[in-house]
């Protein structure tokens, strides 16, 4: 008994600690993985090819030449015009979410460069408020829209919300008459805009803009839809797909033209602006 209790304790002493925020648990495979090695292969699951959200400033990274990118309209910030408080006010969830992702919205917009080739290029971020979209999300999208009709230059977005921002009521619905006019003048020049689909992409965003693109593309994987599974079966009273709302999903049914692994994305939207807009500026 006593050798058993020794080797017991010689056990107990030799327990190794390993330190925090080494691995992480991929939310589709359910697999433990290496963060390096998901850092490594843009953010996306070596196991399932489960691509994870990553934040604006991620992106610019992965799609925009290095050091290309140049923000327009940085200091632009959200107004509580109805004073509005539902478990805390509107200010403070605002505030708090600006020390969370760094950014004053839920979007960020400026001029980059694809290989070369001039686009503007506006990117949201769902760290913030669920990339919802209030007054200030849909000014910045009127904004670049406006920025690439002046320069003509093709514009690139990519979506990622929950949809329109409850607490700014009316104000936040009306931003989706709002970019959907100022991408209909893109269209009547025939300037080239390509809408990118990540996950999630849903609500308002989903019902303005972001389906709006003459090419359409999704990541894999990616949820994507107006209302949410659970509200359509209630409705309609019928179990949905397994896969519904899905990025494949969507493709097989004609809702989007391409589904784009994140590695290819920035070579597939540069040869889409050669093929379309050949004549475009390019650096």
């Amino acid at each position: 008994m006593a050798w058993f209790k020794k080797q017991k304790e010689i056990k107990s002493d030799k327990k190794v600690k390993i330190p925090e925020g080494l691995w992480v648990k991929c939310d589709s495979c359910k697999e433990i993985v290496y963060k390096k090695e998901i850092e490594k292969n843009l953010k996306v699951c070596p196991k399932c090819n489960y691509h994870f959200r990553i934040s604006a400033a991620e992106r610019i990274k992965f799609i925009a030449d290095e050091g290309s990118f140049n923000e327009l309209d940085m200091d632009l910030e959200t107004t509580d015009y109805l004073d509005f408080k539902d478990t805390i006010s509107y200010k403070n969830r605002l505030d708090e979410n600006m020390k969370k992702s760094g950014l004053n919205e839920a979007v960020i917009y400026g001029n980059a460069t694809i290989n070369g080739k001039t686009v503007v290029l506006a990117i949201m971020d769902f760290s913030f408020m669920g990339g919802s979209m209030g007054a200030v999300v849909g000014e910045k999208i009127t904004r670049a829209a406006e920025k690439a009709l002046e320069e003509k230059t093709p514009l690139i977005t990519v979506s990622s919300s929950g949809g329109a921002r409850m607490q700014e009521g009316m104000f936040s619905l009306m931003q989706m008459a709002k970019v959907s006019a100022a991408i209909a003048k893109l269209k009547e020049t025939n300037l080239l805009y390509i809408s990118i689909l990540a996950d999630p992409t849903f609500g308002g965003v989903t019902a303005s803009f972001a389906m709006l693109g003459d090419i359409i593309i999704a990541e894999p994987k990616s949820l994507i839809g107006f209302a949410g599974p659970r509200v359509i079966e209630q409705t309609i009273k019928q179990q949905l797909p397994d896969n519904f709302q899905r990025a494949e999903f969507l493709l097989d049914h004609g809702m989007i033209d391409l589904v784009i692994e994140r590695k290819e994305l920035k070579n597939t939207i540069s040869k889409l602006v050669e093929h379309f807009m050949p004549q475009s500026p390019t650096v």
